[in-house]
């Protein structure tokens, strides 16, 4: 977790905080302390605890040093303190009254051989602790390659530099010890340094180069865990884990650190449970316990033939741990049933927190509108369908009203046109020129009938021109008499 500070800066750069005024958050700064007593003003009889503590290599190796500058130092503020034959930058990591329980927690006494905060650094110390601090990973690789060509069964891990550069010291993991004395003087001849080898713990290592762990988050030793104590594999079977080397061990090879952190629980858990009751004695044979269940407080029993478990409650298997010291053996174990299934969601039903409103009345409102919406939308196509049709364009007279001879002359036509013609089909267009004549033909006939001027010269069967377009031609109007 980052502060605000190391967000981007210009032109989509990380900024950083670049150690101006230190990170609160920790996320810049392994295994930093929260310093809870900040904001506790001190009384004026009592003075500030003069010594600090100071982190190098962003965290992986603190120490305290005791403040004789008379200034008044804050935590996140880059300081020059002694070194070993010089100087040495680090970054304040803790002030005040807790920097007394982190000594007695580390087993630090307050002597006058605790070594003196020199100065705040300046640009020049700060320039030159950059310089030797670039040196450190070729100085890395180049020593791992010395070691393996001695031959020597060790890992190193890392190499930090002092800030002023006459110092290097080398961390490294065997599980053997190392007769390193030749390798001292090929590092002091190739890096011209005072040479200091270190050994460390594989947990130890795992802390100074990070990670994450299978929870998703980052390694506890690179982040606040300093004590290492031992786990066995015995911490997983309390746990009723199954011993499984791939899944048990961290990224340092060794057992998780985080098997530990429960096993308080288990053990004051399993103290209600009967510690004379691995074997039972049934009259079905001997039944050996397989597993304890904390969590539903059951103990299962198999046989030795048979795979199948039966899960016991603790008053069960009591009550046959008594039975069977007065050698009597009970038929039937009283096996429990145990329910693999989820249990089901409760309904809490629906709670009204907005107040007693009734939604009827605004899904009225809105059947209302839709209806009206409705209606224009109808009364709108008729209007355009209106429009839409001609002025002088009179309705087409139904055919129930006409006279039987007109409808018969209509029934023959097609007939007769079918079998003077084979095209049938034909377009629209020409189908509704066709009509208009007979429509007008029609109008100017009377309603009693026909005359039988108009038979004669327009017979029924007479014989369709070849340009005709199917249908006779409509009569000549008759002239007026004079």
């Amino acid at each position: 977790m980052a502060c605000a500070g190391c967000g981007t800066g210009a032109e989509g750069k990380p900024s950083g905080c670049k150690s101006n005024g230190g990170c609160s958050s920790g996320g810049c700064n392994r295994l930093n302390v929260f310093d809870w007593l900040a904001n506790i003003p001190l009384s004026d009889s009592l003075a500030p605890f003069d010594i600090i503590e100071v982190s190098f290599n962003n965290g992986s190796r603190k120490d305290f040093y005791r403040n004789t500058t008379k200034q008044i130092l804050d935590k996140g503020e880059m300081v020059t303190v002694e070194g070993v034959s010089g100087f040495d930058i680090g970054q304040i990591s803790l002030t005040g009254e807790l920097v007394k329980l982190q000594m007695k927690k580390r087993r630090v006494e307050d002597t006058p051989e605790v070594k003196k905060v020199l100065r705040r650094a300046t640009n020049e110390d700060l320039a030159r602790m950059q310089d030797n601090k670039a040196r450190e990973k070729d100085a890395l690789i180049k020593a791992r390659a010395i070691a393996r060509s001695i031959g020597l069964e060790m890992k190193l891990a890392e190499v930090e530099i002092q800030a002023d550069g006459r110092k290097a010291t080398f961390f490294y993991t065997a599980d053997d010890r190392v007769d390193f004395r030749e390798l001292i003087k090929l590092y002091a001849g190739e890096f011209r340094v005072k040479v200091e080898m270190r050994q460390i713990g594989a947990r130890q290592e795992a802390g100074k180069v990070g990670g994450i762990g299978s929870c998703g988050r980052e390694l506890c030793c690179s982040t606040w865990l300093t004590d290492f104590k031992s786990v066995n594999t015995t911490a997983a079977r309390y746990q009723n884990l199954s011993i499984n080397q791939a899944k048990l061990s961290g990224q340092c090879g060794r057992l998780k650190c985080c098997l530990n952190y429960e096993l308080d629980t288990y053990l004051d858990a399993l103290k209600e449970f009967p510690e004379d009751a691995d074997t039972i004695e049934t009259a079905n044979g001997v039944a050996t316990l397989q597993k304890r269940d904390i969590f539903k407080n059951l103990m299962w029993y198999s046989y030795g033939d048979s795979n199948k478990q039966y899960p016991l409650t603790i008053l069960r298997v009591k009550e046959i741990r008594q039975l069977n010291k007065q050698n009597i053996r009970p038929d039937d174990l009283k096996a429990v049933e145990v329910v693999a299934a989820k249990p089901k969601e409760t309904d809490l039903g629906f709670a009204d927190v907005v107040g007693q409103i009734s939604l009827r009345s605004l899904e009225k409102t809105s059947q209302k509108r839709k209806h009206k919406d409705k209606e224009k939308q109808k009364h709108k196509q008729q209007k355009e369908q209106t429009q839409q049709q001609p002025a002088g364009k009179k309705a087409e007279p139904k055919q129930e009203n006409r006279p039987p001879q007109q409808q018969k002359q209509q029934e023959n036509r097609p007939q007769k046109a079918q079998e003077g013609r084979p095209q049938q089909n034909k377009p629209k267009q020409e189908q509704r020129q066709q009509q208009q004549p007979k429509q007008k033909q029609e109008q100017r006939q009377p309603a009693q009938g026909p005359k039988p001027q108009q038979q004669e010269r327009n017979p029924q069967n007479t014989p369709k021109q070849p340009g005709g377009g199917g249908q006779n031609k409509p009569p000549k109007p008759r002239e007026k008499q004079k």
